[in-house]
């Protein structure tokens, strides 16, 4: 596993963040994290307007980089760090497609954790510009090992996942 250094009780930066920024974005001081995503021609349709799809591909990123920046390196969960190979793969999610995003706008993916329970985490994401929803998925992965069954996420993953509160 990675250093989690930069983690949720890093000094605050702007806009409510902790930790780095940059190409990863960053964590927020609740325990999210916020990647900004510029939508570019490849993004979109005939029309300028983001094809449906490529928000699940934003969200994607904005799950694998939150989980990066908590210190959860997809490589060494696949090389067995925990002991096994394992994988995080999507199990379920529900979206709702609120407004359009269009070329040449910089969007927000918001990711945080809603609930972790044995082999699954669910998190809540959103897509945002200039603090207006454009997108909402409530999202479930789950970790499952090579041969495809679920395995309860082990404690040193769950305890970077966690988010201690704070009195």
């Amino acid at each position: 596993m990675t250093d989690a250094a930069d983690g949720p009780d890093a000094t605050p930066g702007s806009v409510e963040t902790a930790g780095r920024t940059g190409l990863d974005g960053q964590l927020t001081v609740d325990g999210g994290h916020v990647l900004a995503v510029r939508i570019y021609f490849e993004d979109t349709d005939f029309a300028g307007i983001v094809y449906h799809a490529n928000y699940l591909r934003y969200m994607e990123r904005g799950r694998s980089d939150f989980l990066r920046l908590r210190g959860i390196n997809h490589t060494d969960l696949m090389n067995g760090v925990t002991g096994e190979s394992l994988v995080f793969v999507v199990h379920h999610m529900d979206i709702d497609f609120v407004r359009p995003a269009r070329i040449d706008d910089v969007i927000e993916v918001h990711t945080k954790v809603s609930e972790i329970r044995g082999a699954r985490l669910i998190l809540n994401q959103e897509i945002v510009k200039d603090h207006t929803l454009m997108t909402r998925a409530r999202v479930t992965i789950a970790l499952s090992a090579s041969d495809g069954r679920p395995r309860r996420i082990p404690d040193l993953v769950r305890g970077r996942l966690e988010v201690p509160s704070r009195a």
